[in-house]
């Protein structure tokens, strides 16, 4: 079977210092660093996490080469990002949030994961973002909080 590629956003790793989010996200790393799962990690995440604290700068340290994927923020990206604001999916205020869904959108992965549940894991933006990627020929975006894409066995 082929190893999924998941882009985490900021609030994967730092959910990993959170109580209400930690279990899951740890389980996460854990499944990156046994190799079962492949991390896709954006230049724009790495940005954020320089004015994170030191041990959530540590965190996503375990995850390097040859483990994670980087991707960077394409003029292809740049767009889609700016038509979600556009389409008001989101508003201008919140660009990066849309940046991230952009990256994950034009670089195919299988699924992204956040614990962003105001901007990124809802229901309805999704249904925005998604609607945005058909119209413009990128195929719908699978968004998840890292809970819901543990194994079973992993929980």
């Amino acid at each position: 079977m082929k190893k999924q590629r998941i882009y985490i956003d900021t609030s994967v790793v730092g959910g990993c210092f959170d109580e209400e989010f930690s279990e899951w996200s740890l389980k996460l790393f854990d499944l990156f660093l046994a190799g079962e799962m492949i991390p896709v990690v954006s230049a724009l995440t790495r940005i954020e996490m320089e004015s994170a604290p030191d041990r959530v700068q540590r965190q996503l340290a375990l995850l390097r080469d040859p483990i994670r994927e980087d991707v960077v923020l394409t003029p292809w990206a740049k767009e889609l990002a700016d038509r979600y604001i556009n389409r008001n999916v989101l508003s201008s205020k919140h660009i990066v949030d849309a940046q991230h869904i952009a990256i994950a959108t034009v670089e195919a992965v299988d699924v992204l994961v956040s614990w962003n549940f105001k901007h990124v894991v809802n229901y309805f933006r999704i249904r925005g973002y998604n609607a945005v990627n058909m119209e413009l020929g990128f195929r719908q975006i699978e968004i998840r909080s890292p809970r819901e894409v543990l194994y079973e066995k992993d929980l």
